[in-house]
């Protein structure tokens, strides 16, 4: 271990390796470059991409800042939380930039559709009411 950067480990491990992948997926997915990503954390664009080999550990507090600047929780990112599926997250991080009004519009139309019922069928050029 070198003794100027004491988060660096060229040990890696399963777990390592899935926070790893874990974490390059959050930022690809939210097109974020690294750089971006070291700016945040005030550290370099190479120890981002060391972080996201697996050849870097990352510390509690720049999991923090990870999980603040991705939108999600730290249980998340270290794999605790239960998968929730992509359309779900997709919602989530796009009402979250929403204003409260917004919101809650949204919120009111999820719930009309959840009691609206089944769509009706297509049969033939017509639609059928169930």
């Amino acid at each position: 271990m070198s003794t100027e950067d004491p988060g660096r480990d060229i040990r890696v491990d399963a777990d390592g390796l899935q926070l790893a992948e874990r974490l390059r997926a959050e930022r690809e997915y939210l097109n974020l470059k690294q750089e971006q990503v070291a700016a945040v954390l005030h550290i370099s664009r190479a120890a981002v991409s060391a972080i996201e080999t697996g050849r870097r550990k990352v510390s509690g507090q720049e999991l923090k800042q990870l999980a603040n600047l991705f939108g999600t929780s730290v249980d998340r990112l270290l794999g605790a939380d239960p998968e929730v599926d992509e359309t779900t997250q997709a919602l989530f991080r796009t009402t979250k930039e929403l204003s409260d009004n917004d919101r809650a519009q949204v919120l009111r139309f999820a719930e009309f559709l959840r009691n609206a019922g089944p769509p009706p069928e297509v049969v033939g050029d017509s639609l059928e009411q169930p």
